[in-house]
């Protein structure tokens, strides 16, 4: 077996592997030797079939994984003595394939881009700041009145009151489209609370202003993109009966309160409360950190980019950011979107960090735990209720998948370890000035 090299230009690998024919023909033999003892045949004992015989009867057939088993190991051979990391997975063709012919040389071409040589990273050369926020007593009260709207209760108006955005109403209702009524649109006693947004664009809107005992004919269209396909789009018209309008009622925040989130008293909401906050604003604070010590690492190293791994990463960047603009959009069936050269700028920043974070984790034996991973899978299951079984099963047999959740567990390891080496200052912060930096992320 003899690998040639035919191009090294830069980070562009270019190699010719050529297998004997006589080097296939012993691959074959080794595979049919290999086999011989499971083999039945009429005529003669399991495992006892002569391998002249085997060779004619399978022959032919192994010749093609014999093929595929010298060539890969040709190649392993290449990676281990040179020491070349391929930034995707080679091309490889045959030369001449279509006129290859049992009995002669197997020549193969083998075209990649290595990854490039990485620098060592200086982490003592980093300065960045850590943004603290405390959660201040505003803070708290802050949310424990939000936590007590979200236990509100509603109390009838006085007799006669008009109803407001924020009450909640009780009706009957009938939907009809064109005169006709449909499945699903009538409901007798309904508790619906005006502003909340759970029924159809526009209706409640509609019952701003109603008072017990009024007969209101509330007209809407349903949305484009409605569930059931036979009301999509049409208009219709809702006939309600106003039988009760009551105002909301936010809690009074107390024990009996707290006791309702589990707490044991007030104070120990308090606490809770306080620690949630906090645990929201080093949350935000590690997310400024983390952006702030990537740009200074994508400015401190430099080395060559895989210009494929460059093509590829901005044709995704392109393609995910069209889809985000066209939301409307939810297939593939669309023209081709080509990347911008802000698309490509990205995408060198992106494959560079990456590759810089990775050869850093590589030396410094970062990995990612069986109990980390079981943690993500968890998180992720969590948006499938009722079918977290299926999701665990979904991802065992998904090795992309397993990757897409160990990829961000393994960069966050990986910045923990450069952060520990920097010089990192605590700078308390107000929680307004935290915001304004993660805001000023987005707009990056």
């Amino acid at each position: 077996m003899q690998v040639t090299e035919t191009l090294n230009e830069g980070l562009k690998r270019s190699y010719t592997i050529t297998v004997t024919a006589a080097e296939l023909d012993a691959k074959v033999q080794e595979k049919l030797v290999e086999a011989q003892p499971e083999i039945e045949m009429k005529g003669f004992r399991k495992g006892k079939v002569p391998l002249a015989i085997l060779k004619k009867q399978f022959g032919q057939r192994m010749i093609g994984d014999a093929m595929q088993d010298a060539i890969d190991g040709a190649m392993k051979e290449h990676f281990d003595k040179s020491g070349d990391r391929p930034a995707l997975q080679p091309e490889v063709k045959m030369v001449d394939g279509e006129t290859w012919a049992e009995g002669k040389d197997v020549v193969v071409e083998m075209t990649y881009e290595a990854l490039p040589p990485i620098p060592e990273v200086d982490a003592t050369k980093i300065a960045i700041d850590r943004l603290v926020v405390k959660a201040s007593d505003g803070d708290v009260e802050e949310a424990l009145k939000n936590l007590a709207g979200t236990a509100q209760s509603f109390d009838d108006r006085k007799k006669g009151s008009k109803a407001k955005d924020g009450d909640q109403v009780t009706i009957d209702f009938k939907g009809s489209v064109d005169g006709v009524p449909f499945e699903g649109g009538t409901a007798d006693d309904y508790a619906l609370v005006l502003g909340s947004k759970s029924f159809i664009p526009g209706f409640e809107d509609q019952l701003v202003g109603a008072k017990v005992g009024d007969e209101v004919s509330v007209n809407v269209t349903f949305p484009e993109a409605y569930g059931a396909a036979h009301l999509a789009g049409k208009a219709a018209v809702f006939a309600c009966t106003i039988k009760a309008v009551k105002e909301p009622k936010a809690a009074e925040i107390d024990d009996e309160l707290a006791k309702k989130f589990g707490a044991e008293d007030l104070a120990a909401l308090k606490g809770q409360i306080s620690e949630r906050l906090e645990a929201e604003y080093n949350g935000a604070s590690r997310a400024v950190l983390k952006r702030a010590l990537l740009d200074q690492l994508d400015g401190l190293v430099k080395f060559d980019l895989p210009a494929k791994l460059v093509d590829a990463e901005a044709a995704q960047i392109a393609h995910q950011l069209w889809h985000e603009e066209h939301p409307e959009e939810h297939g593939h069936n669309h023209a081709n979107i080509e990347p911008t050269d802000e698309h490509k700028s990205l995408a060198e920043r992106r494959v560079r960090l990456g590759l810089l974070l990775a050869e850093v984790g590589r030396k410094a034996e970062v990995t990612v735990t069986d109990a980390e991973m079981t943690q993500a899978v968890l998180a992720q299951a969590r948006n499938y209720p009722g079918q977290e079984r299926a999701y665990f099963d979904f991802v065992q047999k998904n090795p992309q998948v397993q990757q897409q959740l160990r990829a961000p567990i393994f960069e966050d390891k990986v910045v923990d370890h450069i952060v520990a080496g920097a010089s990192v200052t605590d700078k308390e912060v107000s929680k307004e000035d935290l915001q304004k930096a993660i805001e000023a992320l987005d707009e990056l």
